[in-house]
């Protein structure tokens, strides 16, 4: 897991090809607002969030966030007991972002 700061974020996942963005708050902060293209995987339904986390292409880079930054070191250090190699933590979660915020298209 890398930290990167909100800057960082935004460039990365607008550059990387292979990238994939993990929104991993719950479903009622889901709807407040998030970065674009954004996937929800809830870490506290932890069934679910275990279920699709190991169908994930463990040769994509993940970008997850949080509202704070907390539970997504926490996601990230699954994903990788997972076999992913690169995931990238949100410095701060949504919080910190002063980016782009879209609606979730349900």
């Amino acid at each position: 897991m890398k930290n990167i700061t909100p800057l960082e974020f935004k460039n990365q996942i607008e550059s990387d090809t292979n990238s994939v963005i993990i929104d991993c708050r719950t479903s009622i902060e889901w709807e407040e607002g998030i970065i674009e293209n954004s996937i929800l995987l809830d870490l506290f339904d932890s069934n679910n969030f275990m279920q699709e986390s190991e169908k994930l292409d463990t040769t994509k880079n993940y970008y997850i966030y949080c509202r704070s930054g907390v539970r997504s070191v926490t996601a990230c250090q699954i994903l990788e007991s997972l076999g992913i190699k690169n995931t990238f933590n949100l410095l701060g979660g949504i919080m910190s972002w002063k980016h782009k915020v879209v609606p979730p298209n349900n």
